[in-house]
């Protein structure tokens, strides 16, 4: 019997190595980003104390977002089109290595986005999921900062759900303590509450700089020194 057994493992191995050879293995999403990240920290590690904005494609295409906040030391971990579970996955990486001051969070469109069983409810215990973890790690002390899911034209048939995630998460944070949540989300609507359709890219998902400076308004006041 055992003979059989080492024989199955051993035949076991070989397939597995030859679909990992043939790229049958499926690689972890967005695990080249994080490898990036790793290497540039290898390169020159980023000060203790920055201001970290991590999330989804939102914060990974801002490039020039150091320009928009002036005399303040921040830090951008967007990666990809990530969702809640990718930043839990890699939240070592993208989040508790850096010590961070604050930590503005953006992220749940993609969640909602993926397919329609992911609820507003899911998106809530995958964030509170999320917010723990950084409260594990780096104590109650550091601002948690939740910047509300966007309305956009291409995705405005989830607005409700998208305002009843927002809903859902400004409640829980009220209930805790050293936390904001910051609504852009009303400021990217027109008088009529339709979303602009001037403040984005040819996607129609990702905002251009007029789109950022309707953030930058709104954030600005809310660093710590």
């Amino acid at each position: 019997m055992k003979k059989y057994f080492l024989s199955f493992v051993f035949l076991f191995s070989i397939v597995f190595t030859n679909a990992q050879s043939n790229g049958n293995v499926k690689a972890i999403p967005f695990q080249e980003e994080i490898n990036a990240f790793i290497k540039n920290d290898s390169v020159q590690m980023p000060a203790a104390n920055s201001i970290l904005f991590v999330g989804s494609s939102s914060f990974t295409i801002w490039k020039d977002i150091t320009n928009y906040f002036p005399g303040y030391p921040i830090l951008n971990r967007g990666f990809g089109g990530s969702s809640l579970p990718d930043v839990i996955r890699f939240n070592k990486e993208t989040i508790v290595k850096y010590k961070p001051k604050q930590i503005y969070i953006y992220c749940g469109e993609n969640d909602l986005a993926a397919n329609d069983t992911i609820t507003p409810q899911i998106v809530l215990e995958r964030f509170t999921t999320l917010y723990h973890i950084i409260r594990t790690n780096l104590g109650n002390k550091i601002p948690v900062m939740f910047v509300s899911i966007k309305p956009s034209v291409a995705r405005w048939n989830l607005e409700d759900r998208m305002v009843t995630t927002n809903t859902l998460v400004k409640d829980f944070l009220a209930t805790q303590k050293n936390t904001h949540f910051i609504d852009v989300h009303s400021a990217m609507l027109d008088a009529n509450g339709m979303v602009f359709k001037d403040i984005f890219i040819a996607d129609k998902l990702h905002m251009n700089a007029k789109g950022y400076a309707i953030w930058q308004k709104i954030i600005a006041p809310t660093l710590v020194n």
